[in-house]
């Protein structure tokens, strides 16, 4: 019998384990992988509710903890941590020797975790890759994971051309779609009463669903979309709001200060729940009437399921888009009558548009893949130069 495959997994935020959580299923289950997830980041920081133990809770035990030291919102303080973080990961992953890593995303947990691999000459899986946010440094880390890795799970086909254009082998990319729709079919659905029963929620039964991220490319703009987006919510009095936790980046602690005063002025309508965990979040998703800020959610999952969305700023700018979103700038005047389109039933996208990210499966197609691609074929890489019709040089400077 062959040695079984040494996977390890990294998670640095209840965002990216709700999006590798059908993936890790699959490997957990298969008899020719040996699975390790890696917790990092704000898995492991108690104001953001020490997420570590939801994994645990689901069955996947924690094979090593990487502690960021992300004690405040500061820019040097995310600097330094992805710092720590590399040391964190080439003490850990020795130990665990993986065959592959796989990541996902392009947040500073996953670069600190690509950069330790890339050095000790790990393999690198990366999902999500070429992808744009312009609003957020995030796009940076992105093509640099990507640059990193040897194995692509793309989630759309332009991003795919993208993918391959950065010199990467096509045979090695694929376009799977994006695996957080594979739970909009496996995640229970509760009802709305079961819903507010669970969250502790009364009426009104109406709610919106709401996160807002800084915009850490720009943020001298998280300033203008919390008040802008609070502004707008302030005039709505006949429904709930359900605010998510605010991402660990720099600028966060402005945003989530803001959103807490707003929560507390309204106790009977306006709830802040660091994580609603995948049950309590495909529900709520399912059962808003919008969903308002700008989580890359409401670009890839709520139009998934038939939600529109309102996405504020540039955070998720050159993302591929779906019919059921309006994109508003920081204005309250036009967050609310865009919310007012989708109230009075005035904003209908074409139902025959297709949602840009697929229709489920690639948790199925990834996890597969990661069996049994062959990693001596595409691991060490080499560049994939474009065969492409020199244009004549332009005029001399």
């Amino acid at each position: 019998m062959s040695a079984r495959r040494r996977i390890a997994v990294v998670t640095g935020s209840r965002a990216d384990y709700g999006l590798l959580r059908g993936i890790l299923a699959r490997l957990r289950a298969a008899h020719d992988v040996a699975l390790s997830v890696i917790g990092c980041g704000m898995h492991l920081v108690p104001r953001f509710g020490e997420t570590w133990k939801i994994i645990e809770a689901d069955g996947f035990p924690i094979a090593a903890k990487i502690d960021l030291a992300l004690d405040d919102d500061r820019a040097e303080t995310i600097a330094r941590g992805t710092g720590i973080g590399v040391s964190g990961f080439a003490e850990a992953l020795p130990k665990l020797a993986p065959d592959v890593l796989v990541v996902l995303g392009d947040r500073y947990e996953v670069l600190a975790a690509s950069v330790a691999a890339t050095l000790l000459n790990i393999p690198i899986a990366h999902i999500h890759g070429g992808e744009i946010t312009a609003g957020a440094f995030d796009d940076a880390i992105r093509h640099a994971i990507t640059k990193m890795a040897c194995l692509h799970f793309v989630a759309a086909e332009p991003y795919r051309r993208r993918v391959i254009q950065m010199g990467e082998q096509p045979d090695f990319v694929f376009n799977v779609g994006a695996p957080g729709l594979d739970l909009a079919d496996s995640t229970p659905t509760l009802t709305r009463a079961e819903l507010f029963a669970k969250l502790g929620i009364g009426s009104p039964e109406r709610f919106l669903l709401v996160t807002l991220h800084p915009t850490t490319a720009q943020p001298e703009a998280d300033a203008a979309n919390v008040t802008a987006l609070l502004g707008a919510l302030a005039y709505i009095e006949d429904r709930s709001f359900i605010f998510t936790g605010v991402n660990a980046d720099p600028g966060y602690r402005a945003i989530d200060d803001a959103i807490r005063r707003f929560v507390a002025a309204r106790p009977d309508r306006a709830h802040l729940f660091t994580s609603l965990g995948s049950e309590r979040y495909w529900s709520a998703l399912r059962l808003a009437d919008a969903v308002v800020g700008n989580s890359s959610s409401g670009i890839l999952e709520a139009p998934a399921v038939g939600v529109p969305t309102i996405n504020i700023g540039d955070r998720q700018k050159g993302r591929l888009r779906a019919a059921s979103i309006i994109d508003c700038p920081a204005n309250s005047h036009l967050i609310l009558a865009s919310l007012r389109r989708i109230f009075e039933g005035r904003f209908q996208p074409d139902p025959a548009h297709v949602p840009p990210y697929g229709r489920g499966g690639a948790s199925e197609a990834i996890a597969a893949t990661l069996r049994k691609i062959e990693l001596k074929r595409a691991f060490p890489k080499y560049f994939h130069d474009l065969a492409a019709t020199l244009e004549p040089p332009g005029p001399a400077l």
